[in-house]
Parts: C-alpha cells; sequence; structure tokens
C-alpha cells in the first residue's frame, strides 16, 4: 500500500511510540486519526504533526464499546475513509500472581490489576479492530490493521496481565489476517523488546544498565526502530497474519 493520501488510525496517538509512528507515517504522506484519553497531549502531538499532514485528534477511551463505535464514525465522516489501524495504546500494572512468605500467602494480583491491563491492550485492541475494519469496509478501501504485541507474549514474570494480553493481540492478528482477506484487509502485529521510551528514561540507571545488558546487540531499541517496521507491513502487500519479533535479539 502506498501510504500517500492514506487515512491511517493510531491509537494511544499522542506519545511515545504512537507518536513517533505518527511522525513517520506523516513523512511518508499519510493522513493521520490519532485516538488518545489525555486531550492535552493529544492537541499538542496534533499541533506538533500539523505543518507535516492534514492530522485529527479524537479524545475518547477504547475500552468503551460506544465511545469506539462513535469515534470511528466521527473519523469516517472527517476523512471519509480509514485505510490502516495501528493499535498501540497499552497499559502496564506489573506484579507477582501471589506473594508468599513461610507457606502463607500474603498478596495477590487483584482481579482489578489482571482485568485493567486485559480493558486496555486486549478488549480495546479488538473494539478498534471491529470498527475500524467495518470501515475499511464500508469505505471500499483496501486496509491493514496492525497490533502491537511485545517481547512478553511469551510469559514474562511479573507480567500474568500484561503477557496475556499481547499473547492475545498477537494471536488477533493471525485469526484477522485469515479472515479479512477476502476484503482485500492484511493484518499482523510487531512485538518488540525493551525500547527507549518515557518509561524506560523513568528507570534508576543501574536497573537500565542491567536490562541494556541482557540485549544482544548491547542497547535500547529505538521508536524509530518500530515505526520502520510499521511502515514496511503496511508498505509490502505481500505480508499478512506475521508477528514480527523487533528486540535486538533479547529472550525471556
Amino acid at each position: 500500500m502506498d501510504l500517500k493520501d492514506k487515512v491511517v488510525v493510531i491509537t494511544g496517538g499522542a506519545g511515545g511510540l504512537g507518536l513517533a509512528m505518527a511522525v513517520d507515517l506523516a513523512e511518508a504522506g499519510a493522513k493521520l486519526a490519532l485516538i488518545d484519553v489525555d486531550q492535552d497531549k493529544l492537541e499538542r502531538a496534533c499541533a506538533d504533526i500539523g505543518d507535516r499532514a492534514e492530522v485529527q485528534g479524537y479524545a475518547f477511551d477504547i475500552t468503551d464499546e460506544e465511545d469506539v463505535v462513535a469515534g470511528f464514525g466521527f473519523i469516517l465522516e472527517d476523512f471519509g475513509k480509514v485505510n490502516v489501524l495501528i493499535n498501540n495504546a497499552g497499559i502496564l500494572l506489573d506484579g507477582m500472581l501471589v506473594k508468599a512468605k513461610d507457606g502463607k500467602v500474603t498478596d495477590r494480583m487483584s482481579y482489578e490489576q489482571f482485568q485493567a491491563v486485559i480493558n486496555v491492550n486486549l478488549t480495546g485492541s479488538f473494539l478498534c479492530g471491529r470498527e475500524a475494519a467495518a470501515a475499511m469496509i464500508e469505505s471500499k478501501q483496501e486496509g491493514v490493521i496492525i497490533n502491537i504485541s511485545s517481547l512478553s507474549k511469551a510469559g514474562n514474570m511479573g507480567q500474568t496481565n500484561y503477557s496475556a494480553s499481547k499473547a492475545g493481540v498477537a494471536a488477533m492478528s493471525v485469526a484477522w489476517a485469515k479472515e479479512l482477506a477476502r476484503y482485500n484487509i492484511r493484518s499482523a502485529a510487531v512485538a518488540p523488546g525493551v525500547i527507549e521510551t518515557e518509561m524506560t528514561a523513568s528507570m534508576k540507571p543501574e536497573a537500565l544498565a542491567r536490562m541494556e545488558k541482557m540485549v544482544p546487540v548491547g542497547r535500547l531499541g529505538q521508536p524509530s526502530e518500530i515505526s520502520s517496521t510499521v511502515k514496511f507491513i503496511i508498505e509490502n502487500d505481500y505480508v499478512n497474519g506475521r508477528v514480527f519479533e523487533i528486540d535486538g535479539g533479547i529472550r525471556i
């Protein structure tokens, strides 16, 4: 797919990886619909990108079905079509399944802690993927849906909720590739390793140094290395139903 004048929807598009992808795709000629719950960040992101491409911001909760249905309706009204969805929005609420001392359980991951991550990372991706696919079909457009998974999809200690959600979005990507190809819609996923973002920047220097040593290439990944993979998936029409692990060789 040639990105020139294509409408790209990015969830969590106001910061981090989402904003990096938005900037790169804007420079490739795409029109952007950015979704985020933070209205202020969304306005700043749109202002930053506005001189490079046509961009609109949509502040709504991707875990709310009515909001998602209405939001994609507004995107269709504003742009007339949807060509690409990047399901990037996600949260972390790490914790052990249980903690015990001297044979007595002292703590458990709460249902709320588990469900909050599932709601944003998995349910939100499902709702946006469903509505994007419907919008692509109804606007008679070729389409691409890309889910942002994670290295943690393999199962990571202290991340029951996050690992489950990221394994789920990877599996959905493959299922959608099989279901939607008949409508000229492709689906794939990107599973980043440890990427240099605001989250990693807030880590203690010694913890960050330990993490860098775990990566065979000896450094953290850059947001541009994820956005270039996303761009490759969009532009290569024979990519479908695959999960791209961009992780510097690290395994957990």
